[in-house]
């Protein structure tokens, strides 16, 4: 049964982000909303939600329906409180007393540990505050489940437990999720709303299908308007040689053919099938390329926290030519800290050598952090590109507006950017210093769907060496060669990544403390001296 209609709803405040959106939303549905970035999702879902009003068009809903709306960032108002307190507020202040307990159930159900608990959210890490939200949305018993990017900053271990959540507790409740994870849109939705430009597209498919059937549609919209164009160029061509016989031969029947031939192709022109035309936004890596089989070799080599703390110990791990190797493990397991690790011993390599760490001298690193903390803020994109990379100011534009970083957008200084716009050009930077050898902490982070797979497609084309970190299943099955997964302190081998998650949702404590998983199946290898 349709619960939600919108009919030919717009909305902008100056431009229009989208117009004429029809969409339906029924009482069974799970749906994930995708699109680039800043195109207009969240709008689209505060539109839903009655939040803001849209520019023409109506949305039909029943009256008294509740919505239940995560934003991406925690109120405020509630960082003050304790995590027991920001889910218990879910309900009413007359039933807390006797409903106490259902607070204890969402946060056994979410697997928090005893000791954060009582601690105010805002000294929590960002993906237990986003946790504390679905928690809290969950007690308040919607009618319409509405997420903003459930997923970010959950590691896999948290991501697995809100999966089975929605999957098994809620399953009942209609669910719009915005989501640049593919494989949280595989697991949890059936239907798929595409905004782009200024449409906003309807398949009752999970992601992976319905981007296929997009690109047939797209296929099919590009040949219709290349017929019609053919058939604006025939009709024109009929116009002009029977205006040209009319004139010359005094012929009015010829004349007035003409004007009847003309007025068609105008008509078709005015009708002409849309075509979506992607603004570019192109991810390039490069790899300057290197002889050497073996890259790095990590022997016996202990891996700390800043402050001293041990997290975990290497035997011995070594990264050849070609492989991508992809480190697993929950939050505060060390894999930051690994791979800061590794950074270091690039800059110093004789130093790093007494200390364990043997790197190959032709080995040229390309590194990203978590953070981006690498970019200065306060530099323009312009003058950041040409000073960086000595280019000169038409070499630094065209390749700025490649990027997706428009002329008049180039100005403007990096700190107003937004988290996607600034990995994209720490991306770029990355390309323009032709490394061989790639050190990517969460690098998928900020990127939407589209800038995963460009960058997928650009590390498996130029065969990238790279040691990468990300919570992103899809990107870490589609790139990685070897697996390797942070477990009761020590770097351990693993056939899969599945083999990981398995472990994490089977674990008791589900792997958040990330210190002694339970592997059903043999590992590939323990780390071999």
């Amino acid at each position: 049964m349709t619960l939600i209609r919108l009919e030919a709803v717009a909305f902008g405040y100056t431009d229009p982000l989208f117009e004429n959106v029809t969409l339906t939303i029924s009482d069974n549905d799970r749906i994930g909303v995708v699109g680039n970035n800043g195109c207009g999702k969240s709008t689209l879902l505060k539109c839903i939600t009655g939040q803001i009003e849209p520019s023409r068009g109506r949305i039909v809903r029943p009256k008294g329906l509740k919505f239940g709306f995560m934003e991406q960032d925690i109120p405020e108002a509630l960082k003050g409180m304790n995590l027991y307190d920001v889910i218990s507020t879910a309900i009413p202040e007359e039933e807390r007393d006797y409903n106490a307990w259902k607070v204890d159930i969402a946060l056994d159900t979410f697997k928090a540990p005893e000791d954060i608990r009582h601690k105010p959210v805002k000294e929590l890490s960002g993906g237990w505050q986003r946790l504390a939200l679905i928690a809290r949305i969950g007690l308040s018993e919607p009618d319409v489940l509405l997420l903003d990017e459930p997923t970010n900053h959950l590691d896999v271990a948290k991501i697995l437990v809100l999966e089975q959540w929605l999957n098994e507790q809620i399953h009942d409740i209609p669910l719009v999720t915005i989501s640049h994870d593919r494989s949280f849109l595989a697991n949890c939705t059936g239907k798929t709303f595409f905004v782009r430009g200024l449409e906003v597209r309807e398949y009752n498919y999970s992601y992976a299908r319905a981007k296929e059937l997009l690109a047939e549609d797209d296929k099919t919209a590009s040949s219709q308007r290349t017929k019609e164009r053919k058939e604006i160029d025939r009709l024109q061509r009929s116009a002009h040689e029977l205006r040209q016989v009319g004139v010359n031969k005094h012929s009015d029947a010829a004349l007035k053919k003409s004007v009847q031939i003309a007025k068609r192709a105008e008509t078709i022109e005015t009708k002409l099938t849309e075509v979506h035309v992607e603004e570019r936004r192109d991810i390039k890596l490069g790899n300057s390329g290197i002889q050497s089989k073996r890259l790095v070799r990590i022997e016996n080599v202990p891996i700390q926290a800043p402050d001293g703390t041990f997290l975990f110990h290497i035997d011995k791990l070594d990264v050849m030519q070609g492989d991508r190797l992809l480190i697993l493990g929950p939050n505060g397991s060390g894999k930051s800290q690994f791979l800061a690790h590794l950074c270091r011993a690039f800059l110093g390599v004789e130093a790093a050598k007494t200390n364990g760490v043997t790197i190959t001298p032709s080995a040229k690193l390309g590194y990203i952090d978590q953070h981006l903390s690498r970019l200065p803020l306060l530099v323009s994109i312009k003058d950041y590109i040409a000073r960086e990379f000595c280019l000169d100011n038409q070499r630094t534009t065209s390749i700025l507006v490649n990027a997706g970083f428009p002329m008049p957008k180039q100005g403007t200084k990096l700190g107003a950017l937004s988290h996607g716009q600034r990995a994209r050009l720490a991306l770029l930077g990355l390309h323009l210093s032709s490394p061989n050898f790639y050190i990517l902490d969460e690098p998928t982070n900020h990127l939407d769907i589209s800038g995963q797979e460009q960058l997928e497609t650009e590390i498996l084309e130029h065969g990238a060496s790279s040691i990468l970190v990300s919570h992103d299943r899809a990107f870490a099955q589609n790139i990685g060669t070897k697996f390797y997964a942070i477990n009761n302190h020590r770097l351990v081998q693993l056939a899969s990544p599945e083999l990981y998650y398995e472990a994490v949702l089977e674990s008791p404590d589900t792997g958040m403390s990330g210190r002694n998983l339970h592997f059903k199946k043999k590992l590939l290898m323990p780390n071999p001296r």
